[in-house]
């Protein structure tokens, strides 16, 4: 019986969710808040270089 108990658990395991990466976490928001700012950036430049060319 320990095999088929052991068989189980095994199974429990191989189909069990993967465990969340921290660190693939963190980088994924570091990315998302790093686009936000250039964009930010960018559309500020824009509006700046606008606004000196109508004068």
């Amino acid at each position: 019986m320990a095999t088929v108990e052991a068989t189980f658990d095994n199974l429990t395991r191989a189909v069990a969710q993967p465990r969340r990466d921290m660190r693939a976490v963190v980088r994924a928001i570091a990315l998302d808040l790093a686009g936000k700012l250039l964009m930010g950036i960018a559309i500020g430049l824009g509006i700046v270089i606008g606004m000196a060319i109508a004068g």
